[in-house]
């Protein structure tokens, strides 16, 4: 299944609490379990203004339609065609 890594713009979001982020990961988690196993949510990253997620999922529309459910944005969705690290070098 292809793997998606979403760019969300969310000012501030380097200072949200952990409380605001354990809302938000619920949240989330709430509209994956209606949606069904056909989306995973694998991790985020969490920067000054933005948050970048990577999810599992058939297509971008069934990413878009838990950014829509969730009320979270999705400024790009991209597929990632593959990935490196330093032992691809070797």
């Amino acid at each position: 299944m292809p793997k998606y890594i979403i760019e969300r713009e969310i000012p501030s979001a380097g200072n949200l609490s952990v409380l605001e982020l354990q809302q938000i990961s619920q949240k989330s988690c709430c509209v994956l379990t209606e949606m069904g196993p056909k989306i995973q949510w694998l991790e985020s990253y969490v920067t000054a203004d933005k948050v970048y997620c990577i999810y599992i999922a058939p297509d971008e529309q069934t990413i878009r339609e838990h950014a829509e459910r969730g009320e979270f944005p999705a400024n790009a969705i991209n597929e990632i065609v593959t990935m490196i690290d330093p032992t691809t070098g070797e």
